[in-house]
């Protein structure tokens, strides 16, 4: 679909955009920088994910996202907005653009499943968080091809069952030990100067990142920095997350000998 130089009738505008078309031109993007990094071939990845960072499908589909279907899109960050018209859709898809600020995120607190404790979430605001989307669709593929495989949380196409049956295909044929472990306070507690050198990245993408990680979050009207970890209610944090956890299997493993490795299996889902 060419762009529309008018934004006059926006609402038919952004409903006449053929959402299967920009998913497959992304796609094909993606899987290109897929298949670079696995090949390390860095100057090609960092090349492809520039060229998907300017994508206009590429920002439509972010935009999309977080303005339509994350659960989360009636959840305002700290400018108080939480639904935007398709005109302004269009607007924040023209507008997106990388840089080295960003606005703190806002401070809520949620019950844990199962027990009395609160945990808490930092909710960007839409338009960080439609940059955010944007940034996911430009990492995912490169770490896709790095990650471990027994890896399981927060990943497309990966899920809590699939988990489940690595653990039951694991213990099925014999009696073995199993060792639940649970990292405390994960996402409170990455380093950031370690995670941004972990990514890797070049400049502009680096320099996001670091803005997003040091935005700091208002409690109850209060502003706090943030030194580290990453926050739960991102679009990003998830796979940051994973980044940081990535190598958990090989460096758990490094102390082992060949005959127990083979008798070894680690199985990671999200920080569990």
């Amino acid at each position: 679909m060419n762009k529309s130089k008018t934004r006059d009738n926006s609402v038919s505008e952004w409903d006449a955009i053929k959402w299967r078309k920009l998913e497959i031109i992304v796609f094909k993007l993606q899987k290109r920088i897929f298949k670079a990094s696995e090949n390390n071939d860095v100057i090609t990845v960092r090349k492809l994910q520039k060229t998907l960072l300017k994508s206009w499908a590429a920002k439509c589909l972010a935009v999309r996202k977080v303005t339509q279907e994350n659960k989360g899109k009636n959840t305002a960050g700290v400018d108080g907005k939480k639904s935007v018209s398709p005109k302004r859709r269009l607007e924040m898809v023209d507008e997106i653009k990388l840089s080295n600020i960003s606005m703190p995120t806002r401070r809520i607190w949620i019950p844990k499943p199962g027990k009395d404790e609160m945990r808490p979430l930092g909710i960007p605001t839409l338009y960080e968080r439609a940059k955010q989307a944007l940034v996911k669709l430009v990492l995912e593929p490169e770490w896709e091809a790095k990650f471990e495989p027994n890896s399981y949380g927060f990943r497309p196409g990966r899920s809590c069952h699939d988990a489940i049956e690595a653990v039951f295909k694991n213990i099925r044929l014999k009696p073995k030990y199993v060792l639940d472990a649970d990292i405390s306070k994960c996402f409170d507690k990455i380093n950031h100067e370690e995670l941004l050198v972990k990514v890797n990245t070049f400049p502009t993408l680096r320099t996001q990142l670091k803005a997003w990680l040091k935005s700091g979050f208002i409690n109850e009207g209060e502003l706090f920095s943030t030194d580290a970890g990453t926050p739960q209610g991102g679009v990003a944090s998830p796979l940051m997350a994973n980044i940081a956890l990535h190598g958990l299997q090989s460096e758990i493993l490094k102390g082992l000998t060949y005959k127990e490795k083979m008798h070894t299996s680690v199985i990671v889902y999200a920080d569990d």
